[in-house]
Parts: structure tokens; C-alpha cells; sequence
């Protein structure tokens, strides 16, 4: 099942992708059904926070060269960075270079804490793509990575969420202006989902509608003014923005 966010006449509506057709779940006095060709698609959620994972791929870790972790490096993006489908991503003025990271993003469904890796599975509403849009330049100026990781647009979702698939061997692969740049599969996690959602809900507490970023693999690269990025993750889809500079 794919979940959407949309906008209609105007309206933030939320529906089920079938197909070509939008059953809507929650418009007020709306229609029951759209087209989606008639529909303009939102980030599929609207987090409290994103939970990132750094260094979840070992040649990722490697291409950096940084050491593999032995437990999640995590760090936290805004939901004001969130943007959705076809919408601009602002290269800063203050970075020469802002890199596309493809990730495969987790959906929370509940309100947990301390929740055990067998307890993970029940608490995901689905999976989405996800780009970790990184000034990288600042990301090697910092000590840490919140200026880096954090300024508006720099979380991209979408294009929905997908609830039946199972993510451990998905195919990861990002675009840059029709060009394959990385390509790799789930299956290559240092750490699992579970883990990562019993590791992070041990931390903090997790609201519905907030999203694990679960670690780009290797290849990452830089995107420049008037590029179209495309992450795309087997069996849930292509999500597509473009790139501008702030006055353009």
C-alpha cells in the first residue's frame, strides 16, 4: 500500500495510491477518489525530527575514510529541511559543495522508547526514499555535523510510503541528471532496522510520522545549480528534485 500527501484544489489531503487513482483518507467535504494526475505530491510526512544514521554502509565509512562504527553514529536533521517531490533543494551561500546521499527512510508509526529489536517491526508505518542533502565542505570544516546536515531543503521525501515491502535486500540507487551514481543494496547495513530503532528509541522518544535515516552507500558526489537528483529504492519508487542557487 502507498501512502500520499497531496495537494488538491488547494487542500492538504492525505490517500491511498492505487494504481492511477487516489482513494482520500482525510479531506474534509472532498472527493472520495482522484486521479493522481491531477494531484500535486507533498513529503509523505510530516516529522518531529529525523534521526539520521552516519556511516551505515562499510564503503561509505571507507570512501571517507573514517573507521567502521561498533554502534549507530547518529545525528539529527530539522523538520524544517523537509521538502517533497519536485520541489528545490537551496544550495547555501555559505558551501562551495552539496553533496546527494541516498537512504532508505523508515517511517515510525507509534510513540516508543526503549523498544527491543523484536519489537521494532510492529512500530513502522512504512519506508520512503530519502535524500541526506549534505554541505559537505562544512561537513569537513565542523567538528560536528548539524550545520552541514541541517539548512532548509535538505531533507527530501518521498515520493510515499510504502507498507509491504520488506527492506532488508532492496535495491539503493541515485541519479544525477539521468547518470547512475550509487548503486547498492540494503542488504549491505552494518546495522539493521531493528537495531537502529532499539538503539535510537533507547535514546530519545520516537513520535509517529518521524523518520530513521537509515546511511547512504559509497559515491556519494556533488549536485551544482540547475541538476535534477533522483533517488530510487526497489519497490517504492523515484523521488525527484532539482537544484538552485538561493537568488536564482
Amino acid at each position: 500500500m502507498r501512502l500520499v500527501r497531496f495537494l488538491h484544489d488547494n487542500k492538504v489531503c492525505s490517500g491511498v495510491l492505487y494504481g492511477d487513482e487516489v482513494t482520500v483518507t482525510a479531506l474534509d467535504n472532498g472527493p472520495g477518489r482522484v486521479k493522481f494526475d491531477k494531484i500535486s505530491l507533498l513529503a509523505p510526512v510530516k516529522p518531529s525530527k529525523i534521526v539520521s544514521v552516519g556511516l551505515n554502509y562499510r564503503d561509505h565509512a571507507e570512501e571517507l575514510g573514517m573507521s567502521i562504527p561498533t554502534e549507530p553514529v547518529i545525528f539529527i536533521k530539522p523538520s524544517t529541511a523537509v521538502i517533497g517531490p519536485g520541489e528545490m533543494i537551496v544550495y547555501p551561500e555559505s558551501s562551495a559543495r552539496v553533496d546527494y546521499e541516498a537512504e532508505l527512510g523508515v517511517v515510525i508509526k507509534n510513540r516508543i522508547r526503549n523498544v527491543s529489536v523484536e519489537e521494532a517491526g510492529r512500530n513502522i508505518a512504512g519506508y520512503t526514499c530519502f535524500n541526506d542533502v549534505t554541505a559537505r565542505d562544512l561537513q569537513r570544516k565542523d567538528t560536528q555535523w548539524s550545520r552541514a546536515k541541517s539548512f532548509d531543503t535538505f531533507a527530501p521525501i518521498g515520493p510515499w510510503i510504502e507498507t509491504d515491502i520488506d527492506p532488508g535486500n532492496l535495491r539503493i540507487r541515485s541519479y544525477l541528471n539521468g547518470e547512475l551514481k550509487q548503486d547498492s543494496r540494503t542488504s549491505e547495513f552494518i546495522f539493521g532496522i531493528p537495531r537502529l530503532i532499539e538503539f535510537i528509541s533507547g535514546i530519545m522518544t520516537l513520535l509517529p510520522g518521524d523518520v530513521i535515516a537509515t546511511g547512504t552507500p559509497s559515491n556519494i558526489g556533488p549536485m551544482n545549480a540547475g541538476d535534477e537528483i533522483v533517488i530510487e529504492i526497489e519497490g517504492i519508487g523515484r523521488l525527484t528534485n532539482y537544484i538552485k542557487r538561493k537568488e536564482d
